[in-house]
């Protein structure tokens, strides 16, 4: 097989880094974008083993209904994400008033998050005797360097508030066990706030009277903003979905951009690397594996072992989505809000429901609504493995007395991700030291994704941003 060079390109005289990416969704479309526009000289080259650009950030329109198979958006709380809207010239879309009211499955019936202490008082979530326990969080002794969420949150906690609001949370984000989930790289802020203030009470009370301090308030009497029960930033995305921001980043692109090219090795000669693709082999100066960490691990694999092995050791769960589109006369209950997470004790076959188009407009066409509800995740893996019926039965199954359907769905469509969201499993810290250590070993090797550090499309994107200003310091040296 030849070998062949990017673009026989050559600037002022001087050759230019060639740089190659391997993987095409969100951090490997932004780490090229970046790259090229600061430095359009360079020579970029995106491998995407797909026919399409994105990764699982992927919107699909079927019979007047906006479909998300990954994730629906982002929250505008983190600026690079928002500054990267404004150099492709996207407007993001926030979602509703809705966004912000959350429910729980619990008991046999919908039940919603307090978005106030008074209002959580009032609520039944939580018995008594679990909202008292919360009270001995100010005086719970710090923990280990690091530990799963469960225990994190029964020793801060209680048992019943990990059960009952961080158990579906942990769901809804992850797909994952609390249990076996590490509390330092699921959630690292909590895990800071402890450290700091010793309590997550204590954290909140003075981080609020920092606020109104510095006024960062909202009403005209400058009334601490109200507490939700969202996290913190407002849902976002776009008009035509999630898969907007990819796709301006492929159009940007361009012939920078081969997608249905896969990678399947990758070598080291002297001050170059070869890259092996279904297409031909590449030279490149600088390779940024933008993969998820399982296909990384098979590109590696031949050279370096052990990186191959931590990369592997980084689980991911099978699951499966079901939207349904209804009529909304279909629908008895109202759908005002986000939508629904299940705690794993209800033992129910779907870890929720999201209400789409409740909270962003163009979801479903005028008169209909969308339901998109998520089965299997990493307690029951099982159940993403149902077939088309099984899986439709399911989510009619439990929706039906949930939310009151009338009749059969005018629109089906089902998504399945054989491997989903990476779980930041406990001894994941250590995952990462092994395999930054690897990667030490080698000059201008670099990984990037959300097998790493922060799963949500806000993470890749600023990561792609340090890793850019990382790799273009490099060139422009000192």
């Amino acid at each position: 097989m030849a070998y062949v060079t990017f673009y026989d390109a050559k600037a002022t005289g001087d050759w230019m880094k060639r740089i190659a990416i391997v993987g095409g969704g969100i951090s490997g479309l932004t780490s090229a974008y970046l790259l090229l526009d600061r430095k359009p000289e360079l020579e970029v080259m995106v491998f995407e083993s797909d026919d399409r650009p994105g990764g699982k950030i992927w919107t699909d329109r079927t019979n007047g209904f906006l479909c998300e198979k990954g994730p629906n958006g982002f929250l505008d709380n983190k600026p690079k994400t928002l500054q990267l809207c404004s150099r492709l010239g996207l407007t993001p879309v926030r979602s509703n008033e809705n966004s912000k009211k959350r429910f729980i499955f619990s008991e046999g019936r919908l039940k919603a998050l307090p978005e106030s202490p008074l209002s959580f008082l009032k609520s039944d979530l939580l018995s008594w005797g679990g909202k008292f326990r919360l009270l001995f969080e100010l005086n719970a002794q710090k923990g280990p360097d690091d530990e799963s969420v469960a225990d994190f949150i029964i020793r801060r906690l209680g048992h019943e508030a990990l059960e009952k609001l961080i158990d579906p949370m942990v769901s809804g984000i992850y797909a994952g066990d609390p249990y076996k989930m590490s509390i330092k790289n699921c959630f690292p802020r909590i895990k800071e706030l402890e450290q700091q203030y010793g309590s997550l009470i204590k954290a909140m009370i003075k981080i609020r009277k920092q606020k109104k301090a510095e006024g960062k308030t909202s009403g005209e009497k400058g009334e601490p903003s109200k507490v939700s029960a969202a996290p913190g930033g407002t849902l976002t995305s776009f008009y035509n979905g999630a898969q907007t921001v990819t796709d301006a980043l492929a159009e940007r692109l361009g012939k920078h951009l081969h997608v249905g090219v896969s990678v399947y090795g990758i070598t080291r000669e002297k001050e170059s690397y070869q890259i092996f693709t279904s297409d031909h082999t590449y030279n490149a100066d600088i390779v940024i594996m933008a993969t998820p960490a399982y296909a990384t691990a098979e590109i590696v694999k031949d050279f370096d072992r052990e990186l191959s092995k931590a990369l592997s050791d980084i689980p991911y769960p099978h699951v499966s989505v079901v939207c349904f589109g209804y009529r909304k006369e279909h629908v008895t209950h109202p759908l005002n809000g986000f939508g629904f997470l299940i705690p794993h004790m209800e033992d129910r076959n779907i870890l929720g429901s999201l209400w789409d188009s409740s909270i962003f407009p163009n979801r479903a066409s005028e008169g209909h609504v969308l339901l998109r509800t998520m089965i299997g995740g990493a307690r029951s893996p099982e159940m993403a493995s149902f077939d088309n019926n099984k899986l439709i039965s399911a989510a009619f199954d439990e929706l039906n007395p949930i939310l009151g359907l009338k009749g059969d769905p005018e629109m089906v469509s089902i998504y399945r991700w054989d491997k989903a969201i990476p779980q930041y499993v406990l001894g994941h810290s250590g995952i990462l030291e092994i395999i930054n250590k690897r990667i030490s070993n080698y000059r201008d090797l670099y990984l990037t994704g959300n097998s790493y550090r922060g799963i949500g499309i806000n993470d890749c994107i600023e990561n792609a941003y340090k890793l850019t200003d990382q790799i273009l310091a490099g060139i422009q040296g000192p």
